[in-house]
């Protein structure tokens, strides 16, 4: 018999158990306790995503064990808050301690447990541009200004950055990249509507997106969708980012068009953990036409050429929305600022602050006493032996929802 025959009746042998020892060794099986964990069995329905309450760390899934199995404890991850303190005079304060903060959730004092001035933690930015036709004489100055903060604010091999335009369309002109050639590249794409014969417009981006393809939300006629814009750049870029998170919105603060509202605007950038700087840059002499526009089309208040003159007069006309409000309720609400353009309050100047602002952020996180229940909870950071500092940080998150 050869060696492979000998190997083959081996494993026959084997495998030709007496029915009675099967028996018994099932018996035995059955009868003996179990000491391993008992495995949770798979949840009876897909559980929903959550959302991401420290960055680039996400909630587990909720699993949902069956009568009669032992609860499973869900593990509670840290939520994560981004500071910036200045003085009463605007003066950054960078000599902060852990002890110096106090932190509530819904009221309740929460435990900080990781403290650190970060200063190097990789920053992703996005730059919001508003080119709907309220801002066709300012888009220049916020090129020029835009393309000088980036190249001095992102740091080599760790920072990263994007642009997007919005005005009756919202167009990624450039995706995340750390290319100041790209970003340069997306900023001349710049530039407002054109009307053509048929009273349609073409995009600012001039129908042409970059860095690995254009998305883009749009409507009919002329229009300025910036709570879309802040929407899809913080649901469909920011989320899926890591390390810290800012978009920076030049714009006049008057929306026309979007679908999403302010308040799901918001709460999608607060989702995503991300800061939103506002800069108020109206055109004075476009001020005092409705939205802006400088040119009737359709869903214009008013209707008409030119702001809508008639044969009468100027018909009545809807209250302009106050773009300022609304810039710093957006601003207010995720932990950012609002700047406003004037004569003194330059645009370079403005960036040098928000650049200020990104080197020196305080990063805190806390387990929730309470874990991590859904629904929105208020966050409110202070300095309390120090009142007349002013705290920057966002009013809270979202969690399961």
């Amino acid at each position: 018999m050869n060696h492979s025959s000998a190997l083959f009746e081996t494993h026959v042998s084997r495998c030709l158990l007496r029915p009675a020892i099967l028996t018994a060794l099932l018996s035995l099986t059955l009868a003996a306790p179990d000491f391993r964990a008992q495995q949770p069995p798979p949840p009876a329905q897909p559980a929903a995503q959550q959302p991401q309450t420290q960055q680039g760390q996400s909630q587990p899934e909720l699993k949902r064990p069956q009568e009669g199995q032992p609860k499973i404890a869900v593990e509670v991850k840290t939520v994560s808050v981004l500071t910036t303190v200045r003085d009463k005079h605007g003066k950054i304060i960078s000599n902060l301690t852990k002890d110096d903060f106090q932190l509530d959730e819904d009221g309740r004092p929460q435990t900080i447990n990781y403290f650190a001035h970060e200063t190097d933690m990789p920053l992703r930015l996005g730059l919001l541009i508003d080119t709907s036709l309220s801002q066709r004489r300012v888009l220049d100055q916020e090129r020029t200004a835009s393309y000088s903060f980036l190249d001095h604010l992102l740091r080599e091999n760790k920072d990263a950055a994007f642009v997007i335009h919005f005005d009756r369309e919202v167009e990624l002109l450039e995706d995340f990249t750390p290319s100041r050639p790209k970003l340069q590249a997306a900023l001349q794409k710049l530039s407002t509507p054109q009307f053509d014969g048929g009273g349609s417009t073409s995009g600012g981006g001039n129908g042409n997106g970059g860095g690995g393809g254009s998305r883009s939300r749009g409507s009919h006629g002329a229009g300025t969708l910036l709570y879309d814009a802040i929407f899809l750049a913080s649901d469909e870029l920011m989320s899926k980012q890591q390390g810290r998170k800012a978009l920076i919105i030049l714009s006049d603060g008057v929306d026309h068009g979007s679908k999403e509202t302010m308040a799901e605007s918001i709460a999608t950038a607060q989702r995503s953990d991300t800061i939103i700087y506002s800069i108020l840059f109206a055109d004075e002499e476009e001020g005092g036409r409705p939205g802006g526009f400088g040119m009737g089309g359709p869903g214009m208040h008013g209707g008409g050429m030119g702001g809508g003159r008639g044969r009468g007069g100027y018909p009545p006309r809807e209250e302009r929305p106050d773009g300022k409000k609304i810039l710093e309720q957006i601003s207010n609400e995720t932990g950012g600022r609002l700047f406003k353009v004037t004569k003194k309050e330059t645009l370079d100047k403005i960036y040098a602050e928000i650049d200020e602002d990104l080197r020196n952020q305080y990063s805190l996180a806390y387990t929730p006493d309470k874990g991590n229940t859904v629904g929105y909870h208020k966050i409110h950071l202070v300095v309390p032996k120090q009142k007349d500092l002013e705290v920057r940080a966002r009013d809270g998150y979202y969690f399961g929802q």
